[in-house]
Order: C-alpha cells, then structure tokens, then sequence
C-alpha cells in the first residue's frame, strides 16, 4: 500500500459531546438481547440453514435465555416465510419468547412480512431503509424528504395492517440502515418522525434501532453516536433504544459496551460473532465479559461447549481454538511462567472466595468446561505445567526440586519430538525414566525386622546380573537399607525423602504409596520413584530409582504411538 492512497478514503469526524458521560459509566445490569442468527447470521452463509437447522437453532436460542430472536426475512424467500409459518402453526415459539421479523421499507415486501406473522401472538415488525449520503446520492438518488418519507409511510403501513391482526401484538421497530455514516440531525430527524407515526408511548414503545451497518470509526464515535441520540431523540420514554453493531474494524465488542454505557438498552448480535462481512457482534463474548464482572447477563452459557457444536453443525463455521470464552484452547496454557502461575493460583484458590487464578479470566468450570485440559504440554512448557498434569492426571505430587529435574526431561523429548506431550505420554516418560529404571541394579525383595536398636533389613539384589544378599541396621527402613548397600560397597546417600499417597489402585483395591528419594550417587544427585502399595517397599525401589538412575540414564526414548 503507498501512503498516498489512504488519502481517499473518507474519515468521521468525532461528535460535538463536550460532556459525555458514557466515559465515567458502569454496566450494572444486562441489555435486551436480540439474537438475529436465524436471519443475519444465516443470510451470510455459504449454505444457508435448512428449515431443520434453523428450528435446532431457534430452540437452543430459546434454552438460552433469548427473549427476542429474528427468525426471518420472510418477504426475501419461500423457504423463510415457511419457516415463519411453521414456528405459528406449529406453537413452537415459548409464551416468553418474541419473534421478529425483518423487511425492508418497501410495500410489496412489508405486506408479505405481514401475512408470514398473522396468527402469532406477538411480533417485532423490524422496518429498514438505508438514510447515509452515500445511499441517497448513490444507490436510490433520492433526497432527504423522500427517505424520510419512505421510513415514515411504511410505519403508518404496518400500523393499519396490524389494525386488522387483533390477535397479534406488533411491535415496531425501525432502523435507519448505516446509521454511523449519516449526520446525526437527519437520524434524530428520521426516527422522531417513525416514533410520531407509530405514536409511541412508555405503555407501548417504538424500539430505535442504530446499526453500525459497516463499522467506520473507531468505539468512542459511536457511544458518542448513541449518547447523542440517547439525549435528543424526541418521546425517549417511549423508546428503547437498540444496538446492531458490525464488526469490519475488528471493534464490535467494544463498540457495544460503550454504546450500553452511553444510553443503549437493547442488543442485537449473533452468536460467536456470525454475520455479513467480519460478522455481527459476538453476544457470547460481550456477554461473558459482563459476568467476568459481576454481572449476569441472564443468559445460559454453563454449557459453552454444546452451544458451540451446535452452531458449528447449523452454521458448517468452525469456532476458532482462540475465540473468547469459546475456543477449545482459551483456558490452556503452554507457557511454563503461565503454567506455574495457573497451578500456584488453583492451590490459593477457596471455594466460597471471589475467582483469583493468574491468567483465568472466567472459572471455566461456571461454563461447563473442566479443568483437564488448561495445562498442557509442549517445548514451551515449564515444570509448573508438567507438575499440575502429573498431579491432576495422576495424584504424582512430584518435589519442587524433581518437578525441575523432570521439566528438563520433558523439554529434551519435546525439543526432539517437536509436538505436545499428552498426560500418557508424560506418564511413559516418568515411568521410563524413574519406576522403570533397573539397570545395573535390581532390587528383589527384602526381609525387615524390628530390634531395640532401629530395624534391619536383609535385602535380596542383583548388581550387573549377579546375586547378591546386602544387610545392615539403621534408625528406620530407609536408613537401613542405605547401610545395606554401603556394607557391600555401594556409596549411596539419601538428600531427602517424601512419600504420598496415590489413592487406590484399580486392580487391587488398595491405596498405592509412592516414595520420592533424592540420593547421591558416584557423584550425581538424582531423584528416584518407588511405586507399591507397602511404602516400605516403595521406599526401597525410590533408592534404587535414584541409584540407576545415577549410574545410567534411559536409552532413547520412543514416543507414544
């Protein structure tokens, strides 16, 4: 790109709001929600919805929380004004819930949209007409006057067709299509007139719709859009006043917030961010950022993840693996300083205490998701991931200074393998390089006795494949066990010692101990494992982990198939 040529696109000026107070606001309570997944969402689809799709969807929506779904756009096809139709026929729409149905601000087409609603009980007639210069110079060639009129004749239309619906409470609502790229003065001047021709009051509202139809400027021009209008537009009591942000600067998001702290009481927006163009705005992600902060939106996301296949299998758009809140790896954490900050947050965290995990916005647990899958392993990992996958997995509450001996095992194998190391795959690793380290020194079995001056043991080994009986006397068994070894020349040391408890085995039954000894051997310190149900025995098989361990190392290792 020169330089140059960004001269030819037109900028926005900011608003005159000298004093805006969107800036010093705070959300304190959820919007309306309007999801139009079943109509912008589907219009922008390689392969729009069939009519089963779109009731799977439309229930969900329902399960949710939704109280106002756009269902349609019933004058564009056969196949939505039957789905209309069938949602009416068929009752399937809840007491609670309002449909809406969307249709240009044209005769032909607001008859039809008014035939696809009879029967309903109640019903949002969604009226739109583009108002911007660009539309009335370009696309209709038409002034001022005549788009206003358009809005205001097509109202007056659907209120005398409603006349003869008594049946059907209809709700307007009106939008002035590409709201933030028309002056300001000509919207009030537009929806003060819709709302007068509707005759608007707080028993019976208008609801005033202003679309970032394409997003042209930065989040802060449109809450000042909205604040402007929240503050002008005539009869405000009688409206509510409605936001249906694009995304095209990648700023939808946060054009919505400021747009509900400049005044707005309503928004539109579809799921995961579908829609014409970059999409809508994301309902989950402005959603889910109110709860982060205290305050329900009133929507059900504890089950995140069949809300997210279910709009993947309708829509055949994946949801993207980084996608906030959503994504399959929002909450997991490859970095080693990530890890180890996740794993000391879990061990602070209380129960009934306000959510405090480093880098866990949200409780993945309050959107159904466990907590298995936010560390996982790979050359970027540290001893803080491998240390919670081996706890959590595995009940291996591994000594700090082993969690980064056993890091630096585990960067060796992902550094060579080039791939994410799994829970079974690390639980081979650990295996490979502590339980089963046997060579060249392999413990049998032992005899223990118990005398007024400690215990003594009498220990059945092989060194290099020769039998060989070690006995000696000490304080306790482990302490016998290294005088043992020291009687036949062994050298061995013991640093320090732990035991745990791993829970019950699967095939006996019974708790199984395990022993973590780091000795000093031919020179080296290295940790060893014993794993038994007898910790006496777990204890012994830890020493000669370590003494292996020290002597020779595992060969090559062979990943996982």
């Amino acid at each position: 790109m020169q330089t140059q040529s960004a001269q030819k696109y037109q900028t926005f000026p900011p608003v005159s709001l000298k004093d805006r107070q969107w800036p010093n606001a705070v959300i304190t309570q959820p919007p309306i929600w309007m999801s139009t997944d079943l109509r912008d969402g589907n219009q922008s689809l390689f392969e729009p919805m069939d009519a089963d799709k779109k009731l799977r969807m439309f229930n969900m929506l329902c399960q949710m929380g939704f109280k106002e779904i756009e269902v349609a756009f019933p004058s564009a096809s056969q196949t939505d004004f039957n789905f209309v139709r069938s949602l009416i026929e068929e009752k399937r729409i809840p007491d609670d819930v309002t449909i809406e149905v969307l249709t240009q601000a044209r005769e032909h087409l607001i008859r039809r949209t008014m035939e696809s609603v009879r029967g309903a009980r109640r019903v949002i007639v969604h009226i739109y007409n583009a108002i911007s210069p660009t539309f009335r110079e370009v696309v209709f060639n038409m002034s001022q006057a005549e788009v206003k009129a358009m809005a205001v004749d097509s109202v007056k239309l659907v209120k005398v067709l409603a006349a003869d619906m008594p049946e059907t409470e209809i709700i307007m609502q009106y939008s002035p299509e590409t709201f933030t790229a028309t002056e300001l003065a000509f919207s009030k001047e537009v929806c003060d007139a819709v709302t007068e021709a509707w005759e608007a009051t707080p028993a019976r509202k208008v609801i005033i719709n202003c679309p970032a139809t394409v997003e042209v400027a930065s989040p802060n021009v449109y809450a000042d859009q909205i604040e402007w209008m929240h503050r002008n537009l005539a009869r405000r009591d009688s409206i509510i006043l409605s936001l249906h942000p694009h995304n095209d600067r990648g700023t939808a998001v946060a054009a919505t917030e400021l747009g509900i702290m400049a005044g707005a009481d309503r928004v539109e927006g579809c799921l995961f961010g579908h829609g014409e163009r970059t999409g809508n705005v994301d309902l989950v992600t402005v959603a889910l950022n109110m709860y982060t902060q205290g305050v329900h939106p009133g929507l059900d996301f504890s089950d995140i993840d069949a809300i997210g296949r279910t709009v993947e299998e309708c829509t055949q758009i994946e949801i993207h693996p980084r996608h906030p809140y959503a994504g399959d790896l929002v909450f997991t954490a490859f970095s080693g300083s990530h890890q180890d900050a996740i794993k000391k947050g879990f061990a602070s965290q209380q129960a009934d205490a306000r959510w405090n995990v480093p880098y866990l916005p949200i409780d993945p647990k309050d959107l159904g998701r466990n907590y298995d899958s936010i560390i996982r392993v790979n050359s970027q990992s540290g001893k803080g991931g491998v240390a919670y996958l081996m706890e959590s997995h595995y009940g291996v509450v591994m000594p700090r200074r082993m969690q980064v001996e056993f890091s630096g095992v585990v960067q060796q194998y992902t550094d060579q393998h080039g791939s994410e190391v799994g829970p079974a795959e690390l639980w081979q690793l650990f295996n490979a390089h502590y339980v089963a380290a046997v060579v060249p020194m392999h413990f049998q079995d032992y005899q223990l006795e118990t005398h007024a001056q400690g215990q003594a043991i009498r220990m059945h080994i092989a060194v290099e494949g020769v039998p060989t009986i070690a006995s000696g006397h000490g304080n306790g068994p482990v302490d016998a066990a290294i005088h043992a070894l020291q009687n036949i020349g062994i050298q061995v040391q013991v640093r320090s010692f732990e035991e745990r408890s791993l829970g019950a085995s699967s095939s006996a039954g019974e708790a199984m101990a395990c022993a973590f000894v780091e000795v000093v051997c031919q020179g080296k310190v290295c940790y060893g494992v014993g794993m038994d149900t007898n910790i006496v025995t777990a204890s012994i098989k830890a020493i000669f982990s370590g003494m292996n361990r020290c002597a020779v190392q595992p060969a090559a290792l062979v990943k996982t198939a």
